[in-house]
């Protein structure tokens, strides 16, 4: 089996994260991981083709704002809260609060549009 890479603590870097985060499809994803703690890539409500959100969770992953546990065929996706924290103090909080109160915010019922407006671009 394929090994993960999981960048160290002090390998994290600022403008990944940021950029990994300016995604609104990987924004959704660390949303929605927050809200649960835990999920799996098939239990992560987008409208996108399995290649399509296994390359968002790889962003998310080889930034360090994700962790991906593998178990038997699953990938279990959890937040890198208390490194993410140490580095970068309030940075995940703040985003996370400003995408729930922002008009733009993206939910499971609007998501198909976004993506296909995307698609577009």
């Amino acid at each position: 089996m394929k090994v993960l890479h999981h960048p160290d603590r002090d390998d994290l870097h600022l403008s990944s994260v940021l950029y990994a985060l300016s995604d609104p499809i990987r924004l959704f994803i660390v949303s929605e991981i927050k809200k649960a703690g835990e999920k799996s890539c098939g239990d992560i409500g987008v409208p996108v083709v399995k290649s399509t959100l296994s390359h968002h969770a790889r962003t998310l992953r080889e930034c360090g704002i994700v962790n991906t546990r593998v178990q038997g065929t699953l990938r279990l996706l959890s937040l890198r809260e208390a490194d993410l924290e140490f580095r970068f103090p309030g940075l995940l909080h703040a985003i996370l609060d400003a995408y729930e109160k922002s008009e733009d915010k993206i939910t499971a019922d609007n998501l198909a549009g976004h993506v296909e407006k995307a698609e577009r671009q």
